[in-house]
């Protein structure tokens, strides 16, 4: 069992948790399938047939796997023992061949990770460093892993998601409409408590600076609501076809991208 001591020992529990029912929850939903697209058309546009990547809070394993079918190599980690047990279950079952590596280990200690060669690339999908209290640590520890011009992907959740706020507000929900806006708020998943931090764009690439420097910001679910609206959405399918397409408009607005469910920001390795 890996050393958790410097993560959310909270955090890791409520991942186990969820891992069992992860898949049918967000993986396999109308609205995960809508976000995860977004991500994965940056992904392809990104890694290389070739390429050897990190990937921090792997989940279930989703990504890791279609990297892999593109050719990419990929070393995933992830916090949940769980998160991790499944995984390895569905590559042995959906790509019993692939090029993944699935370990656990916490964002916080992935200075621990011993490879022969640095990444070409890394990427966290869907808000597991938003469960990291101090990026400037692990923007360092990254930067030691990957090589100087290597990219790194990071899918974070918002500060300020304007279709959350409208849905709480519309049912009278105030403070559970505007509970992101302080930058921190602790989320209850089963019997568990998560600290769950929304830092601003620019506090991010702050953060990233000067071992990293941004590329690129695409809004992730801008009117594409988030991932607990799935009942809702389910009885309206035709209007998330609607929202993806006002999302592929907005999604790299300057003033709308940062307003979705997530932000997909670009950094680049910079040499030092």
């Amino acid at each position: 069992m890996t050393n958790l001591a410097t993560a959310q020992p909270q955090a890791v529990l409520a991942f186990d948790y969820l891992a069992e029912g992860y898949d049918d929850l967000f993986t396999k939903s109308l609205i995960g399938r809508a976000q995860r697209d977004v991500v994965w058309d940056v992904l392809n546009h990104t890694f290389r047939s070739g390429d050897y990547v990190l990937e921090l809070n792997c989940g279930t394993g989703e990504d890791a796997m279609f990297l892999a079918r593109n050719g990419v190599s990929v070393a995933a980690f992830d916090a949940s023992e769980q998160m991790i047990r499944i995984a390895s279950q569905r590559l042995r079952a959906e790509a019993p061949n692939a090029l993944v590596r699935f370990s656990q280990l916490p964002i916080e200690l992935i200075h621990e990770i011993r490879t022969e060669r640095q990444f070409d690339g890394a990427f966290s999908n869907f808000s597991g460093l938003n469960c990291v209290a101090d990026l400037n640590q692990t923007a360092e520890d990254l930067a030691t892993l990957m090589l100087p011009g290597a990219p790194f992907v990071v899918c974070l959740s918002t500060r300020f998601c304007i279709s959350e706020m409208i849905w709480f507000l519309l049912r009278g929900k105030l403070r559970t409409a505007f509970r992101r806006c302080s930058g921190r708020t602790a989320a209850k998943v089963g019997e568990f408590v998560v600290d769950v931090y929304y830092p601003t764009l620019r506090q991010v690439r702050k953060s990233f600076s000067p071992a990293f420097a941004m590329r690129s910001c695409v809004g992730i679910g801008v009117t594409v609501p988030p991932s607990y609206l799935e009942p809702w959405i389910r009885k309206h399918p035709k209007l998330l076809n609607i929202m993806r397409a006002i999302d592929r408009v907005l999604s790299n607005c300057r003033g709308f991208r940062v307003l979705g469910d997530h932000m997909l920001l670009r950094f680049e390795r910079v040499q030092r």
